[in-house]
């Protein structure tokens, strides 16, 4: 089991300065604390199209990512899509074969997970399990049903988050099973997906002075975007300190994840993104992801929040981490 894996990961790597991670849980949001302080917040209010984390706090206390719209920006924070909320997960365009849609969005050929305009569709919680909590590792496992803006769901999905501190870094890992629960299912051709997250003004490359940083080295938007990497980085200057964050892609997903990001502050990881994506290394393709009525596709991802640059906050080790701690 995962559980088991990560505990042993944890036991032959635990840093010293490693805290015990708090875990609770109520109707609107699930709380995770390092020590006293609250590191991140899981929203499962259902007056949002989504659930999202707000706010993610590093070590140290450095918070990475953007606050607006769910709460102030930042003098000079720019305030563009609304649907960016700090870090979520969803799609842009799921298509349940078989079942009429009396709400489309322009260029979307089903529902629209990832806007919020109109006629999107919402993706709600409706269960929350039993938090668990073992020294520096805290987990929670919800349900999830995605709908349409008429409130048809069109799937199922089991959510479980983990929240590990390692003292230095803190981890956040996302295990996602869809469940083509109502009829088959087809994950649209768009750029507009999938596990994303919004950066603080200061750690972009448009308006502050962060870097954008993919496994094999590359920098900046013009060598990041459309490529497929395991993973994907943000760091730079948030208040007195340089942080950043990543995410991580998981490289036993059953399809390889190509890089939503941008230098005004969005990184995504979208594995579903084909020749209409625009994403160069796809080009051409078109081997879409589809569901048979029933049947499952597993995603696991994984934020770490970290201290220092993309080397001095050791994102390669950490990936690894966290591919060590799935079974």
């Amino acid at each position: 089991m995962m559980y088991a894996c990560l505990l042993a990961v944890l036991a032959a790597s635990r840093a010293d300065s490693a805290t015990d991670v708090l875990v609770t849980a109520g109707k609107e949001r699930v709380d995770f604390r390092v020590g006293s302080q609250l590191a991140a917040s899981y929203v499962i209010d259902p007056a949002n199209a989504k659930p999202f984390f707000w706010p993610l706090v590093g070590p140290g206390g450095a918070v990475v990512t953007r606050g607006w719209p769910v709460d102030k920006a930042e003098p000079g924070e720019m305030t563009d899509h609304v649907h960016h909320k700090s870090a979520w997960f969803c799609h842009g365009d799921v298509i349940p074969e078989g079942m009429e849609l009396k709400h489309k969005v322009k260029g979307v050929a089903g529902v629209d997970f990832w806007s919020e305009g109109s006629g999107h569709g919402v993706i709600v919680c409706t269960k929350v399990g039993s938090p668990e909590q073992n020294g520096p590792h805290a987990r929670v496992a919800t349900q999830n049903e995605w709908r349409t803006a008429d409130g048809e769901k069109v799937l199922d999905e089991t959510r479980t988050v983990h929240f590990v501190d390692f003292g230095d870094a803190r981890l956040i890992v996302i295990e996602s099973d869809l469940d083509a629960s109502v009829v088959p299912l087809t994950f649209g051709d768009t750029k507009e997906g999938s596990f994303g997250i919004r950066v603080r003004k200061s750690l972009t490359e448009q308006k502050g002075k962060g870097t954008l940083t993919n496994a094999e080295g590359k920098v900046h938007e013009r060598d990041v975007w459309g490529k497929v990497s395991p993973w994907c980085d943000y760091s730079g200057p948030a208040g007195d300190v340089t942080a950043g964050i990543a995410l991580f892609a998981d490289p036993t997903n059953p399809v390889a994840t190509c890089w939503h990001s941008r230098a005004y502050g969005l990184m995504a990881a979208n594995p579903f993104g084909r020749d209409k994506s625009g994403f160069p290394a796809v080009r051409g393709r078109s081997d879409i992801v589809r569901l048979a009525k029933g049947a499952h596709l597993k995603l696991r991802y994984g934020i770490l929040l970290h201290t220092g640059d993309v080397k001095e906050g050791k994102v390669a080790e950490y990936y690894r981490k966290f591919v060590d701690m799935k079974e």
